[in-house]
């Protein structure tokens, strides 16, 4: 089995392709099929997230395959003006949903009850089969759960007057 294991920035040849949505792009270790019918498995550095276009390399350097962003169900979200979408961004926002944002449009992930939020706001909302390629966060690194502090790099500025223990 071929073992990918790291993203590289360039390479002067392509041999493969493989198509994922963007919840197997968040995951490190996966079994995968390349487009031609190799079977093969990501060991990647934990927290790397793959973008459409991306190269990822065979752990022997013998393969470069390049990563797609697979067509998924998502919503495209569409407001009557600049300000009622910068709402409907803040409101998925405080809800932690990964969102990406367009030239006057918003994307996310198919869920009923953030629908008729959207619904509820007066938003455009639109069912469609597209890449989805959310917004890597203000920090870097993707959406995470939990707390990788210990293991990343303190990127925040520190919080004035007010302790967090």
């Amino acid at each position: 089995m071929i073992h990918l294991t790291e993203r590289i920035a360039l390479s002067g040849h392509i041999d493969d392709t493989l198509e994922l949505p963007f919840d197997q792009r968040q995951k490190s270790r996966l079994r995968v099929m390349l487009a031609s019918g190799r079977e093969a498995a990501l060991f990647l550095t934990r927290g790397i997230i793959l973008r459409g276009g991306d190269l990822v390399q065979a752990e022997d350097g013998s393969l470069v395959v390049q990563i797609v962003a697979a067509q998924e169900p998502v919503y495209n979200v569409m407001a009557a003006t600049p300000r009622d979408l910068m709402c409907a961004a803040y409101h998925l926002g405080n809800r932690h949903v990964p969102l990406q944002i367009g030239d006057g449009w918003l994307r996310l992930e198919q869920d009923y009850v953030l629908r008729d939020m959207l619904l509820g706001l007066g938003m455009q909302v639109s069912e469609v089969m597209a890449p989805f390629e959310p917004e890597a966060g203000a920090y870097g690194g993707g959406h995470r759960h939990g707390h990788a502090e210990d293991s990343a790099p303190h990127l925040r500025p520190p919080a004035r007057g007010k302790h967090h223990g």
